[in-house]
């Protein structure tokens, strides 16, 4: 799939403001869905053996160099309180909710991008700054974004954040399933830090394995539905839980992708760039005409 850089996507706005309105721009054009990579890998959160330590969320910061506190502070519980979701400065966090757990007890939930099969963001994004890569990882390149934060409002998850305080070079923020440490042979960060061993990394469609061979031996703790497994066209991140995932707080989707009619009509748009460079150029030109002195009307 190719993708849109700063400079190409110049060069587009340039030639189509040069009044080649009616060739597009080859790297915007519309894009085919290829099919997943079938080696990619995906972790497996069984939210039945999560005690809600958020040791996840402290490894998270520590890897991605975000500030956090000691380790020590995330015993506290107040966070859990309030509903929350990742942001520019957590990329993954844990929600408790009441009662939705076995037996009647609290169930904890990891939030952090699903990385999905078939995602909106990258589907939304015109420049191909986020890349869905053949070992799961949906990743984003400082490079190529422009800033336009589609991507935000295309996830079905509600998962990039944008860094609103950084006046220079602010970037979206999201969990890029540690595909810098993943590349050297390493574990998550969450994974790795999990003492309970509620996360488990490997092969997408081993842990779609493991997930159902788990939901048939014990159905008294789990709810049939891998959640994941089909939601959006699939993700790498799949749940196991004693009630859907409506239950324990995700949101209910269907099975169909997210980028449908909107993707198709998007990018017919901007392979010709037509509507930025009109607006563009009324604007240059009234803005031209009202700085013009007073009384040269008809000069060369």
């Amino acid at each position: 799939m190719k993708r849109l850089d700063r400079r190409s996507f110049l060069k587009c706005a340039a030639a189509a403001g040069a009044g080649v309105l009616g060739a597009p721009c080859p790297e915007a054009q519309a894009r085919t869905r290829p099919a997943p990579a079938p080696e990619r890998g995906g972790v497996l959160v069984d939210t039945t053996v999560c005690i809600g330590c958020r040791g996840c969320e402290w490894a998270c910061k520590e890897a991605h160099g975000l500030p956090t506190p000691p380790r020590q502070a995330y015993e506290d519980a107040t966070p859990f309180e309030r509903l929350r979701r990742p942001d520019a400065g957590a990329l993954t966090v844990v929600n408790r909710t009441a009662g939705a757990g076995p037996g009647g007890l609290p169930a904890f939930v990891k939030a952090q991008c699903m990385h999905c099969d078939h995602p909106a963001c990258v589907s939304a994004c015109i420049v191909g700054a986020l890349v869905k890569q053949d070992d799961g990882s949906v990743v984003w390149d400082t490079d190529r974004c422009i800033g336009c934060r589609y991507c935000m409002v295309a996830c079905p998850f509600q998962v990039p954040a944008f860094e609103w305080k950084k006046a220079l070079q602010p970037r979206i923020m999201k969990c890029d399933f540690c595909a810098p440490r993943r590349a050297e042979g390493k574990l998550p960060a969450c994974v790795e830090n999990c003492p309970v061993e509620a996360l488990t990394y490997g092969p997408r469609e081993e842990l779609v394995r493991v997930a159902r061979s788990r939901v048939k031996n014990h159905p008294e703790r789990y709810a049939e539905a891998v959640y994941g497994e089909r939601e959006v066209g699939g993700a790498s991140w799949l749940y196991l839980s004693a009630r859907d995932g409506a239950g324990i707080g995700l949101p209910a989707l269907g099975p169909d992708p997210a980028p449908g009619v909107s993707e198709s009509i998007q990018h017919g748009i901007f392979a010709y760039f037509v509507p930025p460079v009109a607006l563009y150029s009324l604007l240059g030109l009234l803005m031209w005409d009202a700085k013009r002195p007073a009384g040269r009307d008809g000069e060369g």
